[in-house]
This record gives C-alpha cells, structure tokens and sequence, in this order.
C-alpha cells in the first residue's frame, strides 16, 4: 500500500496514511523555508554588523553601514528573476525537483561567503564576489518561497487552506531565530575582534549542514495533488512567464503590493534597528540581539492566530487590520525606538514583529489562490518577491538615510507609508478563501 504524500484517503480506511503523509509534506513546506530564511537573515544580521568593516574599509562607519545594506539589496533585485527562472520549471516540471535545486543554490552561496576573504586579503575582488555570491542566494529565494507555499497549500483540504499555507510562514520565525541566536551565542563567547575575524562566518558555515537537513525531507516527498492533475488535464503552458504577464498582470501587481508592509515591518525592526541600536544608541550587540531572539518569539506567535482567523474570517478582513495597525505603528518608532530604554526598545521590536507575523501568515495561502495551477508556481513567486523589491530591497538603505537627515520620525513615516501601499493593494483585491486550487 502507497504511503506517499499523494496517496489518496481510500488508500488506508484509517486515515492513518493520510495523516502521516500530510505531516511529511508540512514538515517539508516548512523546513526548506526555516533554512531558506536562516541564510538570508544570516547575511542581514552580517550586514548589520561587520559586512561593512570587513568588505568596505572606507571612510566613515555610516558609509561602511551604506555599503553592506547596498550588498542586502541586491538579493532582492535577484529574487524576482529566482522566481522567473525556477517558476519556469515548477509550472513545467514539477513543485519537488524545483524546490531541492533552489535549495541548493541557496545553501551553496550562503556557505561560500562564509568563507571568502575579505577586503585585506583580496582587495577590491572581495565586494565583487559578495555581490556575487548575494545574488545567488536571491537566485535560490525567489524559487524557494512559491513552491513551499504551493506545497502545503496544493495539499491542504478544504477549508484550511489557510492553516496549511502557515507552515512555510513559520519557517521565517525559525529561520530568523537560528540565526539571530546563533549570532547572540558568538556575541556571548567571543571578544569583538574574534567576532570580527572569524566568528562573523560560523553562522554562514553551518548552513550547510542545515541544507543537506533540507535536502533529505524533500527528496523524500512526491508531487502536489493539484501538479498531477493539471499534467493529466494538459494544462500545462509552454513559457509560464508569458501566459502570466499576459492573462494574470492584475492579481501579480495586487499580491506584490499586498506584500510590502510584511518586507518592510520586518527589515525595518530587524536590520535596520539592529544598526541603529547599536550605533547610534550604543546598546551593546549582543543585548540587542537577545531583544531580537524575544521579539521574534512574538512573531511566531502571530502567525498561526492570524492563519486560522483568515481560514475563519477570509483573507482581506485579516490583512486589513493588520495593515491598520502597521500603519499606526509607524507613530511608535521614534518615541519607543528613539528612547534608547531597553523596555522600550524590546516593546517596539515586539509590536513590529508581531504585526509582520500577523499580516505574513495569510500570505501562504492568498498568493497561490490568485493564480491558476498552470502558472501558481511562478505567480506566487513573482508577486512575492515583486513585493521584496518594493519593501525590503531599499527599506534599510533609506531608512538609514532618512534616520541621517530627519531622525526616527521620518523613518517611522516610512513604515506607514509602506503599509498603506499594501492596504491599496488588499482592498483592490478580491476574497480567495473559498478559491478552488484543482
């Protein structure tokens, strides 16, 4: 008797094969994006701390900051084309194949910047091959998200979508806390210029053990319920990319504003303040980090509250308060943040994050449910990532230079009007709770 995660109820009068296949299939959805999300935040947290010294050398401590939040940038602008270019395949080939070798363009660039030289010993061919190396792990991100998404939602059953699409927004949560502690954990144990040396890499090292994890739980499941029979119905299309800028322009441009309020709650209250705090408010960095390893804990929290309200409620309700309340926290940063009170300080990272939590979760399940399964793959990917551009790309770059000219205040003004941009976009849209994914 089949036990695969395809396997149909009939299979095992019990249900016993069902269930355990569906748990094999969320604990895959969820464990490529935990690792997915720990290189990338691995290389957030770096840039926060010591990409700058260690790849720019030159001049003041803001142009160093400046510099490496330009190398984070970069990912972002190749997220979009990951997601062209392994959406391709996952609409054509299948969900499995594309999601292990995005994984391993992922794993493979992030474990190479743990070991490039730096500034010292290359000169000016270290930043070219982090640039690089950077954009390989955007590579490997834009095809990661979508089809985790499409994993769990492709297979969830009816009226839980919702829940099933949570799982891969909970890999952020882990993924964020891994690597932030595992960062809190050298802080604690290593003198700053250990740090600096050497100690900055063991995170990006790791992830390699971390992706051969990965590699095991997805070469172990089987193509999405809704993938199979699209293949027997020939739906299939030739070039994805084109039949989606041709028919699905629309919900792709929706679904990429809807996303930036979560992009820019996030790397506003973790990269951005993580510099911010530990610069100009000279909190030391591994206090700061510990607020974050706290904060993030909320995050998850929020996340499975607001899956299930959105399964109960419907997607837009849950997103537009979400957004309404992003859009006040803005007003918070400068006199929460700005204090310098480590209560304070932990209050606001916790308001953040909770409410990216709260406006992610529905997103596993709304993107694939505003798109066809001919082109789910490479819609969600693109409106997801899209959206990175929009929120995250940019968000430290500018709120550093806003932070510089206007104080906190205009970087709060910032956050507000990154989310009333995703509240156009959610109230444009349409209801897709009840969308039919076969």
């Amino acid at each position: 008797m089949s036990t695969s995660p395809l396997s149909p109820a009939r299979a095992d009068p019990s249900g016993v094969a069902r269930q355990t296949s569906t748990a094999r299939v969320i604990f895959a959805s969820f464990i490529g994006t935990a690792i997915e999300f720990y290189d990338f935040y691995v290389y957030a947290t770096a840039a926060a701390l010591v990409i700058g010294p260690v790849f720019f050398p030159h001049g003041s401590a803001t142009a160093q900051a400046l510099s490496a939040f330009v190398t984070f940038g970069i990912a972002f602008v190749a997220r979009p084309i990951g997601s062209f270019l392994f959406g391709h395949f996952g609409d054509r080939i299948g969900r499995k194949s594309t999601l292990v070798a995005s994984l391993l363009v992922m794993g493979l660039s992030t474990t190479l910047i743990g070991f490039l030289p730096g500034y010292d010993a290359l000169g000016s061919i270290a930043p070219i091959l982090l640039c690089v190396l950077r954009f390989g792990q955007g590579i490997g991100l834009g095809g990661e998200w979508g089809g985790a998404a499409l994993l769990a939602t492709e297979y969830a059953p009816a009226g839980r979508r919702g829940w099933f699409g949570m799982f891969p927004q909970l890999g952020p949560s882990v993924g964020f806390l891994a690597s932030n502690g595992l960062f809190f954990g050298l802080a604690l144990t290593l003198s700053d210029s250990q740090f600096r040396e050497w100690g900055w890499r063991v995170p990006f090292v790791v992830s390699a053990a971390l992706v051969a994890l990965g590699l095991y739980v997805r070469l172990k499941i089987a193509e999405t319920p809704a993938f199979k029979a699209a293949v027997e119905r020939k739906e299939r299309v030739r070039v994805p990319v084109l039949t989606l800028l041709a028919k699905h322009g629309w919900p792709t441009l929706l679904g990429s504003l809807s996303m930036v309020v979560c992009y820019t709650l996030f790397y506003i209250s973790t990269v951005f303040s993580l510099s911010y705090g530990v610069s100009a408010l000279h909190i030391p960095r591994q206090t700061f980090l510990g607020m974050l390893c706290i904060a993030v804990v909320f995050m998850g929290l929020a996340t499975p509250l607001s899956a299930w309200a959105s399964d109960r409620f419907g997607r837009k309700p849950v997103l537009i308060v979400g957004i309404v309340a992003a859009i006040l926290s803005g007003f918070t940063m400068a006199p929460l943040l700005g204090s310098g009170s480590l209560p304070l300080v932990l209050l606001f990272l916790v308001i953040e994050l909770f409410l990216m939590g709260a406006t992610f979760a529905p997103m596993g399940a709304l993107l694939p449910e505003l798109f066809p399964t001919s082109v789910r793959y490479t819609g969600a990917g693109v409106a997801y990532n899209l959206g990175g551009i929009l929120g995250a790309s940019v968000a430290p770059y500018i709120a550093q230079v806003l932070a510089a000219r206007g104080g906190l205040t205009w970087v709060g003004a910032y956050v507000s009007t990154a989310a009333f941009v995703s509240l156009i976009g959610v109230l444009c849209m349409r209801e897709t709770r009840d969308t039919n994914l076969m």
